[in-house]
């Protein structure tokens, strides 16, 4: 892996997907609660295009919800996408652990493990798409299709706003 190279660019660049690096500079105030605005606000980019990558337990099974940062996760949604009968937010050392990566810098891409994943349906309205790339202050941007292609998740409305 090269010094840019993050298990989420190396899964999309061994399928070959196009996609675009989006650096920024990460805010060390921020207390982390709004990793995901603060991309899309740094980046000038509308807040339904940048998606957040969260980690929930649905009936004790690590599930990833994928959101536009302009929402929530709607948590009985994504277990019902699954499913599932309950769903709560995995503590985020064992998220943390699951997918290798840092809060804040969570991949639905190149995880440790894979996890069953849901990609809000709002994905499949937008020319292209903002995640994390792997780490805190790089985004990456690429197709919807190749988003879900690459997860292997399935799309539900699991967004509330």
């Amino acid at each position: 892996m090269s010094a840019k190279a993050t298990p989420a660019t190396v899964a999309a660049g061994r399928t070959k997907t196009t996609y675009t690096l989006h650096p920024y500079e990460v805010d060390g105030s921020s207390d982390g609660h709004s990793y995901g605005t603060d991309a899309a606000d740094a980046l000038g980019v509308p807040h339904e295009h940048v998606f957040k990558t969260l980690i929930a337990e649905v009936d004790g099974q690590l599930t990833v919800g994928v959101v536009p940062v302009s929402t929530t996760l709607d948590l009985k949604a994504l277990a019902a996408a699954v499913g599932g009968k309950r769903a709560a937010m995995a503590d985020a050392a064992l998220a943390e652990k699951a997918t290798g990566y840092v809060r804040g810098g969570i991949s639905p891409l190149g995880q440790r493990k894979r996890l069953r994943t849901v990609i809000d349906a709002s994905v499949t309205e937008l020319p292209t798409v903002y995640v994390s790339a792997g780490r805190r202050g790089l985004q990456m941007e690429l197709k919807p299709r190749d988003l879900i292609t690459l997860t292997e998740a399935v799309t539900a409305p699991i967004g509330s706003s």
